[in-house]
């Protein structure tokens, strides 16, 4: 066998190695709440999936009207799991979720580098006749998110000190909300996953639609990755003022703004320079020790 057979064989062998890690399936789905979310009583109307793919070849969902917030959960090969766990919200404009580009294909990638992607499926408070708002029902889906991954921590073979927490867009507004809002649980509830802290280790903000003057940035916010491209419609100051209130509570926080990208570009290769903002990531994430095995 020649030596360009070979290599040719062993890039074969990587690629299919690859294709096979992105078809990763998730191992388990999990209400939030088992007896139905605070504020959801009487909610009783069935989710919305909605398919934009287009011709696109990639597939691309929407979902909308939810009444009791869940999370996929995506384990990484036990071979490659680093103990580190990340909370996805999608983004969509607290109209409907894009599960796949902001969900599920994060949620992949993340198995791919070691890591648990684990989406959450909120309650949206700009869907039509929504009976929720931000602050309160998506914001305590985000807490309540990382309390649930704490709490099956062992079962999913996950570092209870490593859990972060990671949204898109509107997202990023549920998990900004997320690492300024949280506690460190209740001793005395009934409810054991509540008797867990909300604290994520670290946040991850894509694009986010946090408004600076929306949060209160505090000491103990955890230390956060922040990306955006300039060009994003709905304004790359936000992310920019967000990362200097971290800096000036003394929170460890880094940011890149790519020059083209737009908003929602996800981490989907479109051949744009955003495309490279997950090696941007990987590595804060090895310098920051939430990948050390």
């Amino acid at each position: 066998m020649g030596r360009f057979t070979v290599l040719a064989m062993r890039y074969l062998i990587g690629v299919f190695a690859a294709v096979a890690l992105w078809a990763q399936d998730p191992v388990a789905t999990v209400p939030l709440w088992p007896h139905g979310a605070p504020g959801s009583e009487g909610q009783t109307s069935a989710e919305v999936v909605k398919d934009v793919s287009g011709n696109s070849g990639v597939l691309s969902r929407q979902v909308s009207n939810i009444h009791n917030p869940t999370l996929i959960v995506y384990l990484p090969p036990k071979d490659k799991a680093t103990g580190a766990a990340v909370v996805i919200a999608p983004g969509g404009g607290h109209q409907f979720l894009s599960i796949d580009l902001e969900g599920h294909e994060v949620a992949r990638w993340l198995n791919s580098i070691g890591v648990a992607g684990i989406i959450l499926k909120y309650r949206l408070a700009k869907s039509p006749n929504s009976p929720y708002k931000v602050e309160e029902h998506a914001a305590a889906d985000g807490l309540r998110s990382v309390r649930m991954v704490r709490a099956h921590a062992k079962e999913w073979g996950i570092d209870p000190s490593r859990i972060g927490i990671m949204g898109f867009s509107a997202g990023g507004e549920v998990a900004s909300l997320v690492e300024t809002r949280f506690d460190k649980g209740k001793d005395t509830a009934a409810d054991p996953v509540e008797r867990e802290s909300s604290r994520p280790d670290f946040a991850i903000l894509a694009y986010p639609g946090t408004r600076a003057e929306n949060v209160h940035i505090r000491p103990d916010t955890p230390p956060t990755f922040l990306v955006q491209a300039y060009d994003d419609r709905i304004g790359s100051e936000r992310s920019a003022e967000y990362f200097l209130l971290l800096k000036k509570a003394g929170v460890p926080a880094e940011l890149h703004i790519y020059r083209h990208g737009g908003h929602g570009f996800g981490i989907r290769d479109r051949k744009i320079p955003t495309s490279t903002w997950p090696a941007r990531l990987q590595e804060w994430m090895a310098d920051s020790g939430y990948l050390k095995r």
